[in-house]
């Protein structure tokens, strides 16, 4: 323990200088980074049966970062993920053209994908160590697996049974880093129709929370 307590301050003089030697434009010109992050996802959609609220869920992964030129600090990063997605009905609203059970019981929908994220960032030098991130860019994924649960029935399926397996949309949002630490919030907007029925659509939205550390 006291050899750990006497080489942290060197290990933090050492991602304190990686940190602002990357940012300074100097011979460090990429970075990896894993993440640890919460979800809160939706389902939007014309369809009220899979139209759904918020619903918690995990992610995690990793990240790789380099630098698009010298003279600024714009950078691109790439990552791929675990993601928890989808959402919950708790009580599903009465219309007159309700003509089956799962309209009125509380029902959850958990979709898993393999995610690959990749945004453009660019980092101010807000103060020493210290920088802001804004990042916007894309992401895609692919659906492996996940369960929807009826929950008046006591049953459940494959969620993938009424949905497609590929997602894809767009990724906004801010991080900030001190020395090695990193934590960001940002919205993943869902471009693709993930329902498999012909005449309905259903989009996913998620907003994100990571935090992390980048080497």
């Amino acid at each position: 323990m006291m050899a750990f307590a006497i080489a942290m301050p060197t290990f933090a003089q050492l991602g304190s200088r990686k940190t602002r030697d990357r940012f300074n434009h100097s011979n460090v010109e990429q970075y990896y980074g894993v993440r640890l992050g919460y979800n809160l996802a939706s389902i939007n959609s014309s369809d009220v049966n899979i139209d759904m609220n918020s619903y918690g869920g995990w992610s995690f992964g990793g990240v790789y970062g380099l630098q698009l030129a010298n003279s600024t600090p714009l950078w691109l990063e790439a990552g791929v993920f675990y993601s928890e997605k989808g959402g919950k009905n708790n009580d599903s609203p009465y219309t007159e053209e309700a003509t089956n059970k799962e309209r009125f019981q509380k029902k959850t929908t958990r979709l898993i994908y393999l995610q690959a994220p990749i945004v453009i960032k660019y980092a101010f030098d807000v103060a020493d160590d210290f920088y802001v991130q804004p990042f916007l860019g894309g992401y895609l994924a692919l659906g492996i697996g996940g369960k929807t649960k009826l929950y008046d029935e006591e049953r459940s399926y494959d969620s993938f049974n009424n949905f497609n397996r590929f997602d894809g949309g767009l990724r906004i949002g801010c991080g900030a880093e001190y020395q090695m630490i990193y934590a960001e919030i940002g919205m993943d907007f869902g471009i693709s129709d993930i329902s498999d029925k012909e005449f309905k659509s259903a989009r996913n939205q998620n907003l994100f929370f990571n935090i992390g550390v980048n080497f």
